[in-house]
C-alpha cells in the first residue's frame, strides 16, 4: 500500500510539473486518493480557510502569472454549481444566492485580489513562476521559506472560498469578486464590468491590521516631466564637480509623505541654485536620483561643469546652502549629508544650463498640498518627486500624484504640466486611478462598527489612507457602492519576511461570519 501511495505521489508530481491543467488534475486525484501530501496547515482553525489558503500557496500566482489560480477559481465554482463569470480583465466573479431568511438583506460583495508580489531571497534559485511556496508555521505566524507568502491577498481569497464552500453559514446574496493584477496597477479592478456585480455593499479584505476599518483612499497618477537641453558647449577652463545629497530617511510617498521628510531631488535643486548665484555659466552634465515614483527620493547625484575661476566660490555657496537645509530638517532627517568632489572625468550625459535645471527643480512642487477636512491628520492631496534622470539632450522628473478628491488630483497634474510647459518641455501622464472619498453616511460602516463593538466590547479604528485601494475603482464605476476594507494582521508584506497571524485570521474570519449573519 505504501509503495502504491508513493507511486501515486510520483505520478502527481510529474503531472504537476508538466501538465497544462496540473493544478486541477492534482486536486481531482487528491479527492480520489485522499490527501497524499502532508498538509502543513491542516491542524489550524478555521480549517477550511487555512485549507484553501494552503492550496493557493501551491499555485504560483505572481502578477501576470495567473493562469493557474484563475483556472483553480473557475473550477472551484464549477464543482459547486455556483454561477461564475471569468472576464477579459482576468477577474473571476462567483455568485451565491442568499440563504433562507436573508433574501431581503442587502447583498454583499466580498472582494480581494488573486495575485501576489512574488519575490525570493537573492541566491535562493527559486523560480516564482513555477515553484509552489514552501510554507511553514512558527508559533502564531505563517511564512514561506526564502519567498514572500502572498497573504496579501491570498487570505482574502481563502476566506471567500470557505464561505462559498459551506452550507451552514447564513448570509445575504454574495458576489465574490477576485480581481487580477492588483499589485501592478489594479488592472483587474480597472477592467471590471460593474454590471456583472449585483450587490452594492463592498467588503474589501485587503488590509493588514486587524481592528482597523479603512473607509477612504487616495487616487492618483504618474506624471513624467521632460525638458530639453539648451547648452551646446562647456564653459572655458571648466572644472567638473560631482555633488551628492544623501543620508535621507525617505519612505513611502503615500503613507509617509505627511512626515515632512526631505526629498533629495528637491534639496539638490536648492543647492545647485545657490551655486548658480555665483555664476550663471555652469552647465549640468548628469543628474540621477531615486528608483521609484512612489518612494521619497533618498539620494541624488549631479555632475556639473563650472568655470575654473568660480569653482571654489561655487562650492562654498552650495555648502552654505546645505548647512541651512540641514538645520531645517534636523528633526525629520538628522542624517542628511552633502558632498562635493572635484573630478577630472566629465560624466557627460547632457549639456543643459545649470540655472535652467535648478530653476526647474525649484519650481516643481513636492509634499503635502492639502489635508482632509473630514478626517483629522489625513493627507488629502500630495505629490512626490520620485525619479530624476538625465538622458541624451533631456532631463526628466517623474512624479506620483495622489488625492482622494479627483478634481484636486487633476488640478495638481495640470500644475505640473504648466510648469514644464514654461520651461519648453512636455509631460506624459500614465496610471491614472480613482480615489475613494470618505462618505459621511455609510450604512455598511455603521453596521460593521456595531457588530465589532458587540463582539469585542470596543470600537474599531476607522480611518482613511493616503494610498490606493481597489475600492476606488468600484466606487468610480458605481457611485452608490458603500465600502469598507478590513484584514487580519500581516507583517512585512511584499518581502521574504512576510508573515500572516493565525489567531488574527481566525478572529477576522469569525467577525466576517458575524457580519454576514446580521440582518440589518
Amino acid at each position: 500500500m505504501k509503495a502504491c501511495r508513493m507511486g501515486i505521489f510520483f505520478i502527481i508530481k510529474v503531472i504537476f510539473i508538466y501538465a497544462p491543467e496540473r493544478y486541477i488534475i492534482v486536486s481531482a486525484l487528491e479527492q480520489i486518493y485522499g490527501d497524499i501530501r502532508m498538509k502543513k496547515l491542516s491542524s489550524l482553525e478555521p480549517r477550511k480557510v487555512f485549507g484553501f489558503f494552503e492550496e493557493i500557496t501551491q499555485i504560483p500566482h505572481g502578477s501576470y502569472n495567473l493562469e493557474g489560480i484563475n483556472k483553480y477559481l473557475v473550477n472551484f465554482a464549477k464543482a459547486r454549481n455556483l454561477e461564475y463569470i471569468a472576464d477579459d480583465a482576468g477577474n473571476v466573479i462567483i455568485k451565491k444566492p442568499a440563504t433562507a431568511g436573508y433574501e431581503n438583506v442587502p447583498g454583499i460583495i466580498i472582494q480581494g485580489h488573486m495575485d501576489m508580489v512574488a519575490v525570493c531571497d537573492e541566491g535562493s534559485g527559486i523560480d516564482m513562476k513555477t515553484t509552489p511556496l514552501d510554507i511553514f508555521v512558527d508559533g502564531d505566524l505563517i511564512g514561506a521559506k526564502h519567498t514572500s507568502l502572498g497573504g496579501d491577498d491570498g487570505i482574502a481569497v481563502a476566506m471567500a472560498l470557505a464561505i462559498l464552500d459551506s452550507d451552514d453559514i447564513p448570509h445575504p446574496a454574495l458576489d465574490v469578486v477576485i480581481t487580477a493584477n492588483e499589485e501592478t496597477g489594479m488592472e483587474g479592478a480597472s477592467g471590471l464590468d460593474i454590471s456583472n456585480v449585483s450587490a452594492r455593499r463592498l467588503l474589501n479584505i485587503d488590509s493588514e491590521d486587524e481592528g482597523i476599518f479603512t473607509v477612504g483612499c487616495a487616487g492618483g497618477a504618474r506624471v513624467k516631466c521632460t525638458i530639453d537641453s539648451d547648452a551646446s558647449s562647456l564653459p572655458a577652463g571648466f572644472v567638473t564637480l560631482e555633488c551628492k545629497v544623501g543620508g535621507l530617511l525617505g519612505g513611502h510617498s503615500g503613507t509617509m509623505i505627511g512626515l515632512g521628510r526631505a526629498n533629495a531631488g528637491k534639496l539638490m535643486g536648492r543647492i545647485l541654485g545657490a551655486g548658480c548665484a555665483v555664476t550663471a555659466d555652469a552647465v549640468l552634465l548628469n543628474l540621477t536620483g531615486g528608483t521609484a515614483d512612489n518612494a521619497i527620493m533618498l539620494e541624488c547625484i549631479a555632475t556639473v561643469a563650472v568655470p575654473g575661476e568660480y569653482a571654489d566660490a561655487f562650492s562654498d555657496a552650495m555648502m552654505d546652502e546645505f548647512k541651512v537645509i540641514a538645520k531645517e530638517y534636523a528633526e525629520t532627517d538628522p542624517g542628511a549629508n552633502f558632498g562635493i568632489t572635484k573630478t577630472d572625468k566629465a560624466d557627460e550625459v547632457i549639456k543643459i544650463s545649470l540655472k535652467k535645471a535648478s530653476d526647474f527643480l525649484n519650481e516643481l512642487p513636492f509634499g503635502v498640498i492639502a489635508m482632509s477636512k473630514d478626517i483629522e491628520g489625513l493627507v488629502q492631496t500630495s505629490l512626490n518627486l520620485g525619479i530624476l534622470r538625465s538622458e541624451e539632450n533631456k532631463l526628466t522628473a517623474e512624479f506620483s500624484v495622489r488625492s482622494s478628491i479627483g478634481s484636486e488630483r487633476d488640478e495638481l497634474i495640470d500644475r505640473l504640466k504648466g510648469i514644464t510647459s514654461d520651461f519648453g518641455g512636455s509631460n506624459k501622464v500614465t496610471g491614472v486611478y480613482p480615489g475613494w472619498e470618505y462618505r459621511k453616511e455609510s450604512p455598511l460602516r455603521d453596521k460593521m462598527v456595531r457588530v465589532f463593538k458587540e463582539m469585542y466590547g470596543r470600537e474599531p479604528k476607522v480611518e482613511a489612507i493616503h494610498a490606493g485601494l481597489e475600492c476606488g475603482f468600484f466606487m468610480d464605476k458605481a457611485s452608490n457602492i458603500d465600502a469598507v476594507s478590513i484584514g487580519p494582521d500581516m507583517q512585512d508584506i511584499h518581502t521574504t519576511s512576510e508573515r500572516l497571524s493565525i489567531s488574527s485570521t481566525a478572529r477576522t474570519y469569525d467577525y466576517v461570519l458575524k457580519l454576514l449573519a446580521d440582518k440589518a
